[in-house]
């Protein structure tokens, strides 16, 4: 006992520490935290007491601190902090205090905290404003940092609780109290589970709307400012606009938001000085989240936040600060490659292109060169197989995974192939080279699961945006895809491709952009095009192909079958139950893609045809089977012969096709 009166008596180092532990151990405050009887005159908790100031003696040794002993002693620690306190016990719970951040701090302390309920407790202390309430705040920011996906798993309820108090004290502070809560408060907004989801969580979100409205529509400083940008940058990564109301007042807090973060950005990068610019960095970033929720917000049409003059200006002010992001760019040096805000820089240029194709034309095609080159680099640098992320309580984010730029640009680079001067630059910088490898791994990465493809959304996006781009160069650039040698491995793993996406019907519109249809087919003719010159060599005779042909003919002929027809006796040609969600998606691709490759598909059609009523086909439908079936005839005796025995002749007089009918009839 009188060594506890000697650990009172001041801070000691981590040397001391141990040598009070060597000469104790843990038997001696295991004894004291359990004696329920203590001497005569002396309060109830005067052993516990003394057992917690031994245990948070022995925590300033980081080893100890992680120690079973002290990781098991968690629940006893949670239940101090839970009880009622009077003014005897506050030194107990300063020790509770200090026990908890040494276990913070340790490898295994996130988890056992996590699990074993302090995240509650100390939500509980916080807004019952206990003794000590602010450390309760310090470690439960501390927990958020490391084990954010975790803590909301497991104590929602009780961290919503905090987030009720901290907005609503944000809402209510008329002093610098309400620009420190712009610094707290990101860290309490979830990514997941939405706020919108919950009527608690909708109410936090109000309060933060109106206190945020009233900071922004006020005259500040820069210090002011620039915590509130980045909070309304927290809330849109979380909620996208919808924490912003409907409404004059909700469309007119918009259009500040985002022409504030155009001024800031402006002002940062049209003229930076690099001292003063490694300290806006954060803000920056947080203007550009600002901004791209702008450009979503010009371009929806469905319940618009934003009126048409609104739109009109913001898209202004935002082409005026996408000049000073692509400013700043061109001045990038090799050696700042892997700065992280030359990343978001290019992130938010990537939605730009994506969405306006019209403006800043010159600039951005002169930045070209930068951004294949930047993105190359950072592709060769995270090539390696991404895994999944694996669930665990230790958050990644920062911890070194490669990062996808080219993800960002595909969208641009697609519109951009498109027009002859900025295909010419992205050819002349080896970016179709770069795409073709950059889409076998991301193949690769869709396909990392054996067995199955894993549902990556964006990984598969990435892949159906690069079809695009490729499908864009077969049509303008036919003289590349026969000479570059890439895009024989890029056919080889698409002859293999389309056999495993089949069967996965999650995966239809990627099915449908199966590239290899897309180079075989002209985009208006629908006629064997270029790109078989090229590939014939490369498929002739192999296993892989006759796999790929049978998949392409399944997907195509099982895209329709026949209904019962409503307005009459017979049956109609109705979209497959399994394309039926994907439809809207994949209509212009099957059309682009219906090509014959096995005699088989000819049955198909034959056996459709025959079981319904003309009325009942589509004009666009009957114009694909025709425009292929005529480029067969005329190509091939044989593919003529082959039709002709399926009752081709039939077909065309019976549902209009008269350039089949006249092709057919020709010796």
């Amino acid at each position: 006992l009188q060594v506890t009166k000697a650990v009172r008596a001041g801070e000691l180092d981590t040397r001391t520490s141990r040598q009070i532990f060597d000469a104790i151990g843990f038997t001696f405050p295991n004894r004291l935290l359990t004696s329920g009887h203590p001497p005569p005159g002396c309060p109830e908790h005067t052993f516990r007491a003394l057992g917690l100031t031994l245990l948070a003696c022995f925590c300033t040794d980081p080893e100890l601190a992680g120690h079973s002993q002290i990781l098991n002693k968690i629940p006893t620690f949670n239940d101090i902090l839970v009880s009622p306190c009077d003014p005897d016990s506050t030194s107990m719970i300063d020790d509770v205090y200090q026990c908890l951040s040494a276990v913070l701090a340790t490898p295994r302390g996130p988890r056992e905290l996590v699990i074993k309920g302090t995240v509650s407790a100390l939500c509980r202390a916080y807004v019952n404003c206990s003794y000590g309430s602010e450390r309760a705040l310090t470690l439960l920011l501390g927990l958020l940092a490391v084990a954010e996906a975790k803590c909301w798993q497991r104590h929602a309820p009780q961290l919503l609780a905090v987030l009720s108090k901290l907005s609503d004290d944000f809402l209510k502070a008329e002093d610098m109290t309400k620009f420190e809560l712009c610094e707290v408060l990101p860290h309490f907004i979830p990514l997941s589970p939405p706020l919108t989801e919950d009527s608690q969580g909708c109410e936090c979100l109000h309060r933060l709307y109106k206190g945020l409205a009233n900071i922004l529509a006020s005259k500040l400083s820069q210090s002011q400012r620039d915590p509130a940008l980045k909070l309304a940058a927290c809330l849109v990564q979380a909620c996208g606009s919808e924490w912003i109301p409907a409404g004059s007042a909700g469309s007119k807090f918009l259009a500040l938001l985002v022409n504030l973060a155009c001024v800031e950005v402006r002002l940062t990068l049209e003229e930076p000085d690099p001292l003063e610019m490694e300290g806006k960095k954060e803000v920056v970033t947080a203007c550009y989240v600002l901004i791209e929720m702008g450009i979503q917000e010009c371009l929806r049409e469905e319940k618009p936040l934003l009126k048409d003059m609104q739109k009109m200006q913001i898209m202004r002010i935002m082409e005026e600060a996408f000049g000073a992001v692509i400013f700043y760019l061109r001045q990038v040096k090799q050696e700042q490659l892997q700065d992280p805000f030359i990343f978001a820089s290019v992130r938010v240029l990537g939605a730009w292109m994506a969405e306006e194709t019209s403006s800043l034309k010159q600039e951005i095609c002169e930045l070209l060169p930068f951004l294949v080159h930047y993105a190359k680099k950072l592709f060769k640098e995270g090539s390696r197989a991404v895994s999944p992320p694996q669930p665990g309580l230790v958050s990644t984010e920062g911890s070194g995974l490669p990062q996808d730029a080219l993800r960002f640009l595909l969208p641009g680079f697609c519109h951009l192939t498109a027009e002859d001067k900025p295909r010419d630059v992205l050819i002349s910088e080896g970016a179709p080279a770069l795409l073709c490898e950059y889409f076998l791994h991301q193949w690769e990465v869709l396909t990392s699961q054996p067995g199955s493809l894993t549902p990556l959304t964006g990984t598969e996006m990435s892949l159906q945006t690069t079809c695009g781009i490729f499908l864009n160069l077969v049509v303008t650039a036919p003289e590349l895809i026969r000479q570059d040698k890439t895009f024989s491995s890029l056919m080889d793993m698409l002859l293999k491709s389309l056999p495993l996406l089949l069967p996965q019907k999650d995966h239809l519109v990627l099915a449908a952009n199966s590239p290899t249809e897309g180079f075989l087919l002209g985009p208006s003719e629908l006629c064997i095009t270029s790109f078989i010159s090229f590939s014939l060599p490369v498929l002739q005779g192999t296993q892989s192909a006759k796999e790929f042909f049978r998949a392409a003919i399944d997907f195509l002929s099982q895209a329709h079958t026949t209904q019962a027809d409503t307005s009459s006796a017979g049956m109609a040609v109705a979209v497959s139950p399994a394309y039926a969600s994907a439809w809207a998606d994949v209509r212009e691709l099957w059309f682009l893609g219906m090509a014959v490759l096995q005699a088989q598909w000819l049955e198909n059609l034959s056996d459709l045809l025959t079981r319904v009523t003309p009325a009942s086909v589509d004009f666009e439908l009957i114009a694909a089977f025709q425009g292929v079936l005529v480029e067969l005839a005329r190509a091939s005796k044989p593919c003529r012969d082959l039709i002709l025995s399926h009752h081709g002749g039939e077909w065309a007089n019976l549902y209009g096709m008269a350039a089949l009918e006249q092709c057919l009839s020709e010796q």
